[in-house]
């Protein structure tokens, strides 16, 4: 499923500088609202995935050792299944528990149509 989420340069930047200060790293998109509908970043194991949740990619990243793990819940992979998923990092203010907050910027899922 590696195809379904690709990486920004920006994104990739975000993530080489988080890996540099938190080490490994992984992402969870969630379908709640709020702040849990914003793909959210923590250190490795950190967030506990389970039944509910499905791995859609390990991403490769250049000057990242190992790949970033890419869940989403389950609920939301059947609403989003037929898209692919770009992250990217804007700024503003994310979430208050992924680690990019205190750097002024948020991570963001673009999607688009799968072909």
């Amino acid at each position: 499923m590696s195809d379904l989420v690709t990486v920004t340069p920006a994104a990739a930047e975000l993530f080489r500088s988080l890996r540099g200060q938190h080490g490994p790293l992984m992402f969870h998109q969630s379908g709640g609202c709020c702040d849990g509908s914003a793909p959210m970043c923590f250190p490795a194991g950190e967030f506990r995935t389970g039944a509910s949740d499905v791995l859609l990619a390990a991403l490769a990243v250049d000057g990242v050792a190992e790949p970033v793990e890419f869940w989403m819940s389950t609920a939301q992979w059947e609403l989003w299944r037929h898209t692919r998923l770009t992250v990217d990092v804007v700024p503003g203010r994310g979430s208050g528990f992924s680690l990019e907050a205190p750097e002024g910027v948020r991570f963001l899922i673009r999607s688009r149509l799968a072909a």
